[in-house]
């Protein structure tokens, strides 16, 4: 059965053959040289260098026989708010051997630190709104980005982080459907702490958000209860 030859292995063939036919032609020439006088040799010169310039033609043909290498596919990913570069978001996982927990109780407008049955710190929060109520549940932090970038969910416009950004300086989510993300966040509205006016997430004092932050891991348990 005869077998069809792919475009490079045609170059190839195509290739050997000018190859041999030039050194057929050298060997003469260099003969010739010999008994015959430089203005001969100089020829042999010529067809090396035409023989070399066949071998560099034939390797950019077999480059362009080659079919090129897919490139890699874009990562792309849709941010919710908050949004963040890279360098901001912290990956790092909670460890199995500290079973910490952050226990959010709604009507004590409170967030406590756990671990086992020990409270290891508390902080004073505000809540969801009736209209906008912070989702109850068992979660796990899931996104923890320092100075988040905030981005209106009714205009799309970008705030700069910092202080007195919507979402202060640090965000620790643990929720995210349909209506949107929900996290422990700063607050430049200082006097909402203590309230139920937000519209899901929890706020609070940046200095608290900033110590929390420090003492969380992603996967950190949170359970959120009435």
């Amino acid at each position: 059965m005869l077998k069809t030859l792919s475009s490079a292995e045609t170059v190839i063939c195509q290739l050997c053959i000018h190859l041999h036919v030039a050194l057929i032609e050298e060997d003469l020439l260099s003969y010739q040289h010999q008994h015959l006088g430089w203005g001969h040799w100089r020829q042999a010169g010529l067809t090396t260098a035409l023989s070399l310039g066949l071998l560099s033609s034939g390797v950019a043909a077999i480059a362009a026989a080659e079919p090129a290498a897919a490139a890699e596919p874009i990562s792309t990913e849709s941010v919710a708010n908050p949004t963040a570069t890279a360098p901001n978001e912290v990956n790092e996982t909670a460890p199995a051997t500290r079973p910490l927990r952050i226990v959010l109780r709604i009507d004590e407008r409170r967030v406590y630190l756990t671990e086992g049955d020990r409270i290891l710190n508390s902080y004073p929060v505000a809540v969801g709104a009736a209209a906008t109520p912070t989702p109850q549940g068992q979660f796990e932090v899931s996104k923890l980005i320092i100075e988040p970038v905030w981005q209106s969910p009714w205009t799309g416009e970008m705030h700069a982080p910092g202080p007195n950004s919507a979402l202060g300086l640090r965000w620790i989510g643990f929720h995210a459907s349909e209506s949107g993300s929900f996290g422990f966040h700063g607050t430049p509205t200082l006097d909402s702490i203590g309230k139920a006016v937000s519209n899901g997430c929890v706020r609070m004092y940046n200095e608290d958000v900033v110590a929390l932050f420090s003492q969380v891991r992603i996967g950190t348990p949170v359970i959120v209860e009435p």
